[in-house]
């Protein structure tokens, strides 16, 4: 059986690097990477410990092993990454349903991963909705980016509530800007 909650211990930390290593892009073959999707930032533990301490991420576990994560990256950390800053920044000059995001009050996605097994079993919808009911209340809206190239977590998010709202380049890689409006009926 697989839980859902928030991050609480350091070896959860420590699970999630794990999990984000296995599932680099670079780690990867190709056929892997366009099959099973993959993840392009790279963290270390110092810097998942300072998301941590802003406000803990989601993650699911299964036999006390993190299986999966959707990490939450507020405004406070934007600077401590090269592809969130650019991510953040980019945000803050959009504009969605005549809002200036830069202006309201979101949340970004740092980054989600589920490990090979647990695919495929519904864990990045189960993972968003206990983002949701825990951080709604404070937020409109939770945004991410997803790899163009990546179009297995693409599909994931849209299915889960994300529309695309923009498009951003990072070192060369075409990003689509998703947002999920926590307020729309």
């Amino acid at each position: 059986m697989v839980s859902i909650k928030l991050v609480s211990n350091k070896e959860e930390l420590e699970g999630i690097q794990a999990l984000q290593q296995q599932n680099l892009r670079k780690n990867l073959t190709e056929i892997e990477a366009e099959e099973q999707g993959f993840l392009m930032a790279e963290y270390n533990i110092d810097f998942l410990q300072k998301m941590h301490d802003a406000a803990p991420s989601v993650i699911a576990v299964s036999e006390g092993k993190v299986v999966g994560y959707s990490l939450v990256a507020l405004k406070t950390i934007r600077d401590e990454h090269p592809l969130l800053a650019d991510l953040f920044n980019t945000i803050d000059r959009i504009e969605f349903q005549s809002q200036d995001l830069g202006k309201s009050n979101y949340v970004v996605v740092g980054q989600l991963c589920v490990g090979k097994g647990f695919r495929g079993i519904g864990l990045v919808d189960r993972m968003y909705h206990y983002y949701k009911d825990s951080y709604a209340r404070e937020y409109e809206y939770l945004i991410t980016d997803v790899a163009q190239a990546n179009q297995r977590s693409l599909k994931a998010h849209k299915k889960t509530g994300f529309q695309v709202i923009d498009q951003l380049s990072f070192e060369g890689i075409g990003w689509d800007i998703v947002l999920w409006n926590w307020n729309a009926k």
